[in-house]
């Protein structure tokens, strides 16, 4: 089977394991919608037959990305990690170029996590809500305590040892409402570069929640534009934060593809790995139904399964609405986890609030793209 230029692996070292208790965790409703929940603790065993794997996918030369998320991958302690990252560059005889990246609550991080993390070159993600109260109302520990302090020090512990940062803001009901008070929040931790994520609704997708944390179309496109004024301020007074949502849109403007793979309008740029090693297509699918594989049957030939054809044009198969929308060019129908089916049959459930947004920034989204253009023309 023809071999790949590029590999991207999500992988759950912990499964689903967490010493955290997030009120809105898409993760845990997922595992009580699988015949087996979690998969435990990834051994050094399936660490090495993932890695094996992946090379032998992978053209000379190529590609891969190894991305650990959870549950909270820190779990699988620091040694788990170590060999890991040891294995894989005693392994690459074909002279791939690797890349390192890890999504933490900052629970278990200290100074040998940040010295192993500069050391590597891996990029750390941080889930930071907003500022304490509005972190500490989802976001618990097991003892149902607050755990903002905890994830502000981790990122403050990560920034002094040279690690990059990214902070990862749930956009949750709470937070949604007050968008001056997230943003300077989040600005206030000076890391210069956050991803916005929109709270998912439960498993099976019924289009509404009453949970504290559902977001609202209409609410989610409200915070969107003020979200957007607050950063088109500051990027006039040339204090530049990155917000990847909004260069995402910037990029599409200019006719560049987007980083984000709700964006692309297309579904399978990349893999989970469970602990046990069982492939699925996305974070958002790991579930029974979606199930492509195992390791020991081989990453190629799970990206050839039927499943994951289907997964796929299911993934093209656009909500009606996108047809005639003048926006498509910049949401392209948005993740499908956020499709709803109703007496009209299938539609995005925050197209509202991208529609809210895209008509109130437009505008000034492609001033700002065609102004970076202008100032960084090799780049363009």
């Amino acid at each position: 089977m023809a071999r790949v230029q590029n590999l991207s692996l999500l992988i759950k070292p912990a499964s689903g394991l967490c010493n955290m208790k997030c009120r809105y965790c898409f993760y845990t409703d997922e595992m009580q919608h699988r015949r087996q929940g979690s998969a435990g603790m990834m051994s050094m065993e399936t660490a090495c037959r993932l890695i094996d794997e992946a090379y032998a996918a992978v053209r000379r030369g190529g590609n891969v990305s190894f991305a650990f998320q959870g549950g909270e991958p820190t779990l699988a302690g620091l040694d788990f990690y170590q060999a890991f990252v040891d294995n894989a560059r005693k392994r690459n005889e074909k002279g791939l170029h690797l890349f390192w990246s890890l999504q933490t609550n900052g629970l278990l991080i200290d100074p040998s996590w940040a010295e192993f993390l500069r050391a590597n070159n891996f990029l750390a993600g941080v889930s930071v809500d907003g500022d304490a109260m509005q972190h500490d109302l989802f976001r618990v520990d097991d003892s149902g305590c607050g755990t903002y302090d905890r994830a502000a020090a981790a990122v403050n512990l990560l920034q002094k040892n040279g690690v990059p940062v990214n902070l990862l803001c749930v956009v949750a009901g709470k937070n949604a409402g007050q968008p001056k008070r997230t943003y300077r929040a989040l600005k206030n931790l000076q890391c210069g570069f956050i991803q916005l994520i929109p709270c998912l609704h439960s498993l099976p997708p019924s289009g509404s929640s009453a949970a504290a944390w559902s977001l609202p179309p209409t609410l989610y496109g409200s915070f969107l534009c003020s979200f957007f004024d607050l950063w088109y301020r500051d990027w006039q007074n040339g204090q530049y934060l990155s917000i990847r949502l909004f260069e995402d849109w910037m990029r599409m403007i200019l006719g560049f593809p987007p980083d984000t793979c709700a964006a692309c309008g297309a579904c399978g740029g990349y893999l989970v790995v469970e602990a046990d090693g069982t492939i699925y297509p996305c974070d958002f699918y790991a579930l029974d139904e979606w199930r492509l594989g195992t390791l020991e049957e081989g990453i190629i030939p799970a990206l050839k399964t039927a499943r994951m054809s289907e997964f796929q044009r299911r993934s093209a198969a656009k909500p009606a609405a996108c047809r005639t929308c003048r926006y498509w060019y910049l949401c392209r129908g948005g993740c499908p986890r956020n499709w709803v089916t109703g007496e009209q049959g299938s539609e995005n459930q925050l197209c509202a609030a991208y529609r809210m947004f895209f008509d109130y920034a437009e505008k000034r989204l492609r001033l700002m793209a065609f102004e970076a253009v202008r100032q960084n023309p090799d780049k363009g």
